[in-house]
Parts: C-alpha cells; sequence; structure tokens
C-alpha cells in the first residue's frame, strides 16, 4: 500500500496511522527528543533543570512575595511548590504542543514534497515528545512527594485518563495550526501569547475558589483548568472527581480533534504550493 496515496476523513482514520506508521513517528519521536538537546553540555537534563528553575522562582514569588496560599491549614513551602509543579508541568505539556504546532509543516519541507510522506503524523509526533516531557516532569514530581513527605494517593493512576480530554482537543488545536501555520507565517507569534494568557488564567498558582463568583466559570473555560484541577484531587489531595466534567470535555475533545484531523487533510493539498 502505498503511503499518504489516500487520506480518509473517518475518525478511525486519525487513529489508524498511528498504527500503519508505528516505526516512522517512533523514530521521529526519538529524533526530535533527543535531537532538541544534542550538543549542548546538559543534554536531557535540560528537561529536568527548566522547569525545576522556573518553579523555584515560582514558589519565591508566589509563597514568599504574594504570600499565596492553597487554603488546605498548615502549608510548607514544599506543599505549596509541588501543588504548583503539578499544574505547571500540565500548562507545560499544552504549551509545548501548541506552540511548535504553527512550525511543524514550514520545518519540514522535504516531507511536504515527498508524496507518501504521512505529513498527518507530525503533530503526533509533537505530542509524544511533549508527553515524553510531561512523564520526566511528572516523575520529578513523584521523587519530591516521596522526598517532602506528601502522600501520593492512589487516583494517581487515573492521570492518564483525566488527561485524554486534554490530549485529544490539543491534538485536533495542532491539526488546526499546523495546517494555518503554513499560510500565516505571524501564527507562532500569537500562539506563543495565548499560551502564555493561558498559564495565569488558570488554576497553576491560585486556587479556583479564590476567584469571584462572576470569574470562576470564566476560568473553567480554559482548557487546560479541569486537567490542573483533577490532577490534584486524584493525586495530591484524593478527593472525589468531577466525571460529569470530565465527560463533558473528552465530547469536546473527541469532536476538536477529528475537525481538527479534517481540517488538515482538506487543506494540506495547498502546503506544497506555498513552501
Amino acid at each position: 500500500m502505498q503511503i499518504g496515496a489516500k487520506h480518509p476523513l473517518t475518525p478511525r482514520a486519525m487513529f489508524s496511522g498511528l498504527f500503519l506508521h508505528r516505526e516512522l513517528l517512533w523514530e521521529l519521536v526519538r529524533r526530535d527528543f533527543i535531537g532538541r538537546y544534542k550538543g549542548s553540555i546538559m543534554g536531557v537534563a535540560w528537561s529536568l533543570f527548566s522547569p525545576l528553575l522556573m518553579l523555584a522562582i515560582y514558589t519565591v514569588v508566589f509563597s514568599v512575595a504574594f504570600k499565596a496560599r492553597w487554603g488546605l491549614g498548615e502549608e510548607s513551602k514544599v506543599a505549596f511548590s509541588l501543588v504548583l509543579f503539578s499544574g505547571m508541568i500540565v500548562h507545560s505539556f499544552f504549551a509545548e504542543c501548541l506552540n511548535r504546532a504553527p512550525g511543524l509543516i514550514t520545518s519540514h519541507p522535504n516531507y511536504v514534497k515527498k508524496v507518501v510522506f504521512p505529513l498527518e503524523i507530525l503533530p503526533w509526533m509533537a505530542l509524544f515528545s511533549a508527553l515524553l516531557h510531561f512523564l520526566v516532569s511528572f516523575c520529578v514530581l513523584l521523587v519530591f512527594c516521596l522526598l517532602g513527605g506528601v502522600t501520593v494517593h492512589i487516583g494517581a493512576l487515573l492521570i492518564p485518563i483525566l488527561l485524554l480530554p486534554l490530549i485529544l482537543m490539543v491534538m485536533g488545536l495542532s491539526w488546526i495550526l499546523a495546517s494555518l501555520g503554513v499560510y500565516m507565517r505571524d501564527l507562532a507569534q500569537i500562539i506563543g501569547m495565548v499560551t502564555t494568557v493561558a498559564l495565569f488564567i488558570s488554576p497553576v498558582f491560585y486556587p479556583i475558589e479564590n476567584l469571584p463568583e462572576a470569574y470562576r466559570a470564566l476560568i473553567t473555560l480554559n482548557p487546560i483548568a479541569l486537567p490542573v484541577v483533577q490532577l490534584r484531587d486524584a493525586m495530591l489531595w484524593g478527593k472525589h472527581l468531577q466525571w460529569d466534567a470530565w465527560l463533558a470535555s473528552l465530547g469536546i475533545g473527541i469532536a476538536i480533534s477529528y475537525f481538527g484531523y479534517w481540517w488538515f487533510q482538506k487543506t494540506r493539498r495547498g502546503f506544497a504550493d506555498v513552501i
């Protein structure tokens, strides 16, 4: 079968490419993850150092300068940092995928000219690479929980399920942005600002309960708000999860992912002419 000869638009086709091109996809992910740090002195250790440095800065700014608290009684700076870090890694995953999406096609012009290359797997490559970074940061979170004496609840096992709606939504947005990025070269700068704003209008640095009632509904529209809250509820606080909200976000994620795939396949015909 000739790869890329046909571009079916069925929901099944969105995921069939993962199986059909799994070896190619794995090689792309491996090269992307390792190649990002190739030639640097610290290598892959940068994937640990960067979020830890930002964590230290944000902890000082918010827990010391602003004296922010999560409202959980006696709260050490270690506990505050871990709650903060758990939100940061979700946002980092979201931001990495969206920030890279507009340049996925334009940064691989040779792939566009190859009729048999499945361009639709490039957003999958970026997503799996971001998931590897998320996994590294999550392992750091677990280690710091153990060292800091913070209880990790059994609900942590549900985190892959809790993140599924966000993953589907990110994939759909990545397909859309990868396509639009071919025709709108300023899109990368716009998305960079959008993901930065998303960080500060999400419950990463503060609990939603601290906001006035009028603003809470607005914050929940942020796609990373629910995953941040549910990751903390499941892993750090052992609270009951909002499965009705999760189901609603899953439906939205499925719809966005399919629309993004459909949009990408419909617009890819003009990539070669522009690039």
